[in-house]
């Protein structure tokens, strides 16, 4: 099986949609038995549209069951707002007025009066199956040797027991451990220059919203390679 794992996304709908061509290409040249494509969280905030990347994902998933959306904790935080509006908290602080400019939906968060009226028009904005699409959304997969997620793991705890809470947002205790986990971690989360390929764990979020450079590892038995779709 070949899988590819792409990293965040935040709202760059042109990355995305470039890198899907790109490995429909390879697929489709390439005729492996099986496949899997992978989305490693964070769909939204901080880049122009949100909106269209969920969209995008939506369709792709219903054209084909072998392509996987997992949680990110940028989409939690969107989840969060739209079930209770805060003026401080993640998708405020960390892209929220982008996200809600990509469905027409203007909040000023220093504003308690427009946090309010721009969460009412943002909930009748955001269409059900968008909704139903974060509510769903998946904190961790696994394909033989390896385990993907959004932001890591907890060093000690077997995989299949690690809180939502750690795959969406643990940092410095899952990178800085040095031993081997019980399978290879795949995640983003963290923004890299380039794409960190250690033997514990592969980091593929090179920042797309800001760099313009939306990357993916690639695994084909023991080949492992690094795509990488700029503009």
């Amino acid at each position: 099986m070949r899988l590819y794992a792409i990293g965040d996304v935040h709202g760059r709908l042109d990355l995305l949609s470039g890198m899907h061509r790109t490995i429909a290409a390879e697929i489709e040249h390439d005729k492996p038995a099986d496949w899997r494509i992978i989305h490693l969280g964070d769909y939204v905030d901080r880049g122009p549209d949100s909106k269209g990347v969920i969209d995008f994902l939506i369709a792709a998933q219903q054209r084909d069951a072998r392509i996987i959306a997992l949680a990110g904790n940028h989409d939690i935080g969107f989840r969060d707002f739209l079930a209770m509006p805060a003026a401080d908290g993640l998708f405020a602080r960390y892209g929220g007025r982008e996200t809600a400019l990509s469905y027409g939906v203007a909040i000023d968060f220093a504003d308690p009066v427009s946090v309010e009226q721009g969460w009412k028009n943002l909930v009748s904005a955001v269409p059900s199956a968008q909704k139903q699409f974060l509510h769903d959304l998946p904190y961790s997969v696994s394909f033989g040797d390896f385990f993907f997620c959004h932001a890591g793991v907890r060093p000690g705890i077997p995989l299949e027991r690690q809180s939502h809470d750690d795959l969406i947002w643990v940092r410095t205790i899952f990178h800085d451990h040095p031993g081997l986990y019980e399978k290879v971690i795949v995640h983003g989360h963290t923004p890299q220059v380039e794409a960190e390929l250690l033997p514990n764990r592969v980091n593929v979020d090179t920042g797309a919203f800001q760099s313009g450079r939306l990357t993916a590892l690639v695994v084909d038995g023991a080949d492992k390679r690094i795509l990488t779709e700029t503009v």
